[in-house]
């Protein structure tokens, strides 16, 4: 699933593309993806575009006044075109494709989603917050506003919520996904199971650091690279998520993992909990 980092650097990647070019022609392959009517994907024809941001897990391309917002979901991408085909796509259950952008000069972008499950979204609005996700955000973890005592109001709101639910949950702090929760709780050596309103000052402080830092450091790496090269470069460097079975790269024990109906997450014992491994219950049942 694509997150702050990587929308940060898409957003990055196709401002550079797409400034001061003309909006010719969207093509709907996957009809479920456009959650809007008004104002109409035709109003996009013939505009042109003066920016791309990102606002937490959401793209946004804005163009003569009108967003085209884009959440990628768990399996949608981004790509470029140097050449769109001339007949526009044809809808198809087999086809990745679910939308595509087509520039002045025949270049473009086609948004895909992988698998079965459709997920990806699309909106065309007057004004970001228009889109119901991108209005229920939460505060972004590399904004200025986004301060230690933020990070500690959040924390005592959530109560005894788990950190790694906390940290995960649009609404309370933006971009934040599934991965880089692993990530930076990993980073900051806190259990995922680790009561919110449980930290003292100084784990606040690490938690905090963490943060910033490897979001941060996520953000710095992908800065400049292509579209293409994005998904690469996230993998290559994650310690824990995804990295089942593996030796941590900090103290060398084996990740471990905890399954859940639709997702899972990963954590080193030695680092984040005093070398107990996490209860698996949906593993457990499998096992008996």
């Amino acid at each position: 699933m694509p997150e702050l980092p990587e929308v940060e650097a898409l957003a990055l990647d196709l401002r550079g593309r797409l400034d001061g070019r003309a909006i010719t022609r969207i093509h709907v392959a996957a009809f479920s993806a456009l959650k809007t009517y008004d104002p109409p994907l035709s109003a996009l024809e013939g505009t042109l575009v003066d920016d791309v941001t990102r606002h937490g897990k959401f793209l946004d391309i804005e163009a003569s006044g009108l967003h085209l917002v884009f959440h990628l979901a768990r399996a949608g991408w981004i790509r470029w075109r140097d050449e769109v085909p001339a007949l526009p796509p044809k809808p198809s259950n087999k086809s990745p494709l679910a939308v595509r952008v087509v520039l002045d000069d025949d270049t473009g972008l086609d948004v895909t989603e992988a698998g079965t499950k459709k997920s990806l979204a699309m909106y065309v609005v007057r004004s970001p917050p228009d889109v119901p996700g991108i209005a229920r955000l939460g505060p972004d973890p590399l904004a200025d506003e986004f301060t230690i005592d933020v990070l500690r109001a959040i924390l005592e709101s959530e109560g005894r919520k788990q950190l790694k639910g906390v940290l995960r949950h649009q609404g309370t702090i933006a971009g934040i996904g599934n991965a880089y929760s692993d990530e930076l709780l990993h980073a900051a050596k806190m259990s995922p199971f680790k009561p919110a309103n449980s930290l003292d000052d100084a784990e606040l402080e690490t938690l905090y650091a963490a943060i910033r830092g490897v979001l941060g450091d996520a953000v710095d790496r992908s800065r400049g690279l292509a579209a293409s090269e994005l998904k690469s470069e996230k993998k290559s460097n994650l310690a824990v998520h995804g990295q089942t079975g593996k030796a941590c790269p900090v103290c060398g024990d084996i990740v471990r993992e905890v399954s859940f109906a639709d997702s899972s997450l990963q954590y080193c014992p030695t680092c984040q909990t005093g070398g107990k491994p996490l209860a698996d219950r949906r593993m457990s049942r499998l096992l008996k």
